[in-house]
């Protein structure tokens, strides 16, 4: 299975369609969907391109041993190909940081942890995974490698103030889950002093295409078996209704009486007054927004991954029969039908176009990535018609075309 649907298809087939609903946040889950699966979600020959030719300095790239972080200055150096702040030029200590190939090795031999956070920003076989558990999820997804040898221990015991999944890509991890301490604690929060809680809820390895879901809050602890490991941590905040809190008061804004200065000096009569109309006011504004209400307004503006895709949007040439359409929305967007016309909002913003359309867009919504040939057939527009409607779309960036 590609990792296109290694979440929405192969994780669910072993898992259950109802891990959304019923699992998420509340359980600790464990699936295996097989090594074949996970296998080109990176590769070695991909991971030494990223480490060769991305600026990857502290604090995106860090090393980490017998929980505490290795001093940057180990393992890289500041300036170009030469050390010397340039890439050839004379002097300085300025440049940016670049990885030091032997001392590098050194520190992974003597058993360091490499952590390199939003690997699905530099890697497209890793986007399109963290893209799929966001269309499960409905939140934003960051992916964080992990790499180590040996059986050195990372990170003390700890608990994530998000959700993660975790994906084994090569090798083995001895992972110990114990639970949640303080239930669904907070990045900020009112206690971050809470313990673990007695026992185990699971304890064993993962081995490649293992993956499992920690929900936020509970306590684990991860070591290396003395084999390498390699994994992925899908990590992710789920909306709670402190989120929806924040978007009702910002709703106010629209109301008069609560831009209104408080009457501190006013006699009791006038503040008690005061006092109960904005309770009344505040009431009803909650009335009206509910939590659904804030979530369907946020899955509106929910971003498109910013995938640059030339060609096309500045010199359009009719893509090969064989080429995809895929939609740049990482949910599916709604298409209206709506005064003679056809409307899609992604990202926040509301596209409109002859109602001519509606097939094509009704299909690239569902499917998401559909061949050229069948969306043409879809669409029901002649060559040039067809043509005209995808460099449309292909400019407003509702589109991007692979071939």
């Amino acid at each position: 299975m590609p990792s296109a649907q290694l979440f929405t298809e192969s994780f669910l087939a072993q898992v259950g369609p109802d891990f959304a609903g019923e699992r998420l946040g509340q359980d600790f889950v464990r699936a295996s969907v097989g090594a074949d699966s996970v296998r080109e979600l990176l590769t070695w020959p991909a991971l030494n391109e990223i480490l060769s030719t991305h600026q990857l300095g502290a604090p995106r790239l860090r090393l980490f041993r017998d929980g505490s972080q290795v001093p940057v200055g180990r393992y890289t150096q500041r300036g170009g190909v030469d050390g010397s702040g340039g890439s050839g030029g004379s002097g300085g200590s300025g440049g940016h940081e670049v990885l030091v190939p032997d001392a590098l090795y050194r520190e992974l031999r003597e058993g360091a942890s490499l952590v390199l956070d939003s690997v699905d920003q530099l890697h497209p076989p890793v986007a399109a995974a963290a893209d799929d558990l966001m269309r499960l999820v409905k939140e934003l997804v960051q992916v964080n490698l992990y790499l180590v040898w040996g059986d050195h221990q990372g990170f003390d015991t700890h608990w994530d103030d998000h959700d993660t999944v975790i994906v084994q890509l090569a090798g083995t991890k001895h992972w110990t889950v114990r639970g949640p301490g303080r239930p669904y604690p907070m990045k900020l929060d009112t206690d971050h002093d809470h313990r673990p809680p007695d026992g185990t809820i699971w304890e064993g390895t993962l081995a490649a295409g293992d993956i499992i879901h920690v929900p936020r809050g509970w306590w684990h602890a991860v070591r290396g078996t003395g084999d390498m490991s390699m994994h992925l941590t899908f990590g992710f905040t789920r909306r709670t209704g402190i989120d929806w809190a924040r978007w009702v008061v910002e709703q106010l804004y629209a109301e008069e009486l609560f831009r209104q200065d408080l009457p501190r000096f006013a006699d009791e009569r006038r503040r008690r007054a005061h006092e109960d109309e904005l309770v009344r006011s505040l009431a009803k504004v909650i009335a009206g927004h509910r939590p659904s209400d804030f979530l369907a307004a946020r899955d509106r503006r929910f971003p498109r991954r910013p995938e640059i895709n030339l060609p096309w949007p500045v010199r359009y040439e009719p893509p090969a029969g064989t080429a995809r359409v895929e939609l740049t929305a990482l949910l599916e967007p709604a298409v209206r039908v709506e005064d003679g016309a056809v409307a899609v909002t992604v990202a926040g913003k509301t596209f409109r176009f002859a109602a001519v359309l509606a097939p094509l867009l009704e299909r690239l919504a569902a499917e998401r990535s559909v061949p050229v040939t069948a969306l043409r057939a879809t669409a029901g527009l002649d060559e040039n018609q067809f043509d005209a409607a995808l460099e449309l779309l292909l400019r407003h960036h509702l589109v991007v075309v692979r071939e």
